[in-house]
C-alpha cells in the first residue's frame, strides 16, 4: 500500500505542475491594454475656422471650482438673557479713587513675627494668652519670651521645704509637680501687655474662668498675700491642712531599692603598652596567641 501511494503522489506533481502554467497563460492573454490619448490644450481652446464647428470645451471643465466661504455662524447662548431684566451695573462716570488697602487676614502675611494673640480677661480686661506654659515653680509661669508670676500670692520655691513633726519633706517640688498637673500644657491668658516679653510680669492668670492664684492658694500650694484677695481662701486651707500645710506624703507604698550584697566590680586592669612594650591583658582575658 505505500509503494502505490508513493506512486501516485509521483504521478500528481507532473498534472499539478501543468494546470499552474496553464493557468497563468489564460490570466496574462485576458489583460487589457489601456492607451492614454494626450491632449492638445491649444485645440481644446481655439475653435476650428475652417469647418465653422462651435468650439470644444476645456478638459479642465470638468473640475468643480472651489466653494465660496461662507459666512460664520451665529453663536448660540445656552441661555438667553433679557438685557431690560438682568442689565449690568452703571459705572461712575467720574475718576475712580484709590482706598486705603485693606488690613491682612492674619499675622502670617506681615514681615514680623506673628505677635501675641489678645483676649478679654473675666473682669474685661485686656489679656494674652500664653501657649504651652511651663511652671518653674507653683505661681511662676515661662512660655516662649514672657515670665509671669500670679500675683496675690506668696510663692513656694521649688527648693523649699516644710516640716512636719519634725520630718522635713520637699513641699516645694510637690507643689511644682501640682501646678504643673493642673496646667496640663493648657493656654494660661494673663493680663499682661502683648509687647512687655523678656521680663518678669506680675500680674493676674486665668484657665478658662478659673482664677490660678485661687485655685493654688484653696488647695495649699502657696500662701496668700497679706492684704491679698486670696486671704479667706488662705486661712481655709491652713485650717484643712492642705498642700504644703498637711502631713508630709507616705511613701511606704513604694518599694524599695534592693541593697547591694556583693562587692562592686573592680576596674579591669589596664591594656596600655607598658614602658617596655609589653602588653598586660586583665586578668579573666587570656592572654593573645603569639
Amino acid at each position: 500500500m505505500r509503494i502505490l501511494h508513493l506512486a501516485l503522489a509521483l504521478a500528481a506533481v507532473p498534472a499539478m505542475a501543468a494546470l499552474v502554467v496553464a493557468g497563468g497563460r489564460a490570466l496574462k492573454g485576458s489583460e487589457s491594454k489601456v492607451t492614454v490619448d494626450q491632449i492638445d490644450p491649444i485645440a481644446d481652446t481655439v475653435p476650428d475656422q475652417d469647418t465653422g464647428a462651435a468650439p470644444r470645451e476645456p478638459a479642465t471643465s470638468a473640475i468643480l471650482a472651489p466653494a465660496a466661504p461662507q459666512p460664520p455662524k451665529p453663536v448660540v447662548h445656552s441661555r438667553a438673557i433679557d438685557p431690560n431684566i438682568v442689565a449690568p451695573p452703571e459705572l461712575p462716570t467720574g475718576e475712580l479713587e484709590r482706598v486705603e488697602p485693606r488690613a491682612p487676614l492674619s499675622d502670617l502675611a506681615l514681615a514680623g513675627p506673628p505677635k501675641p494673640h489678645k483676649s478679654k480677661m473675666p473682669d474685661g480686661r485686656e489679656g494674652t494668652k500664653l501657649f504651652q506654659p511651663v511652671a518653674s515653680a507653683a505661681g511662676m509661669i515661662q512660655a516662649k519670651d514672657y515670665s509671669v508670676t500670679v500675683s496675690g500670692i506668696d510663692i513656694v520655691r521649688a527648693d523649699e521645704t516644710c516640716s512636719d513633726e519634725g520630718k522635713s519633706w520637699a513641699c516645694g517640688a510637690r507643689a511644682r509637680t501640682a501646678f504643673r498637673a493642673f496646667l496640663r500644657g493648657r493656654t494660661v491668658a494673663c493680663a499682661v501687655p502683648p509687647q512687655s516679653g523678656r521680663g518678669t510680669n506680675s500680674t493676674e492668670c486665668w484657665v478658662g474662668n478659673k482664677d490660678v492664684g485661687e485655685w493654688l492658694v484653696e488647695n495649699g500650694w502657696a500662701r496668700a498675700a497679706q492684704g491679698g484677695p486670696y486671704v479667706e481662701a488662705g486661712d481655709k486651707a491652713r485650717a484643712a491642712k492642705k498642700g504644703i500645710f498637711g502631713a508630709a506624703p507616705n511613701l511606704g507604698g513604694l518599694t524599695a531599692l534592693p541593697a547591694a550584697t556583693a562587692p562592686a566590680p573592680a576596674a579591669p586592669a589596664s591594656i596600655l603598652p607598658a614602658e617596655d612594650s609589653t602588653v598586660t591583658p586583665p586578668a579573666d582575658q587570656p592572654a593573645p596567641g603569639q
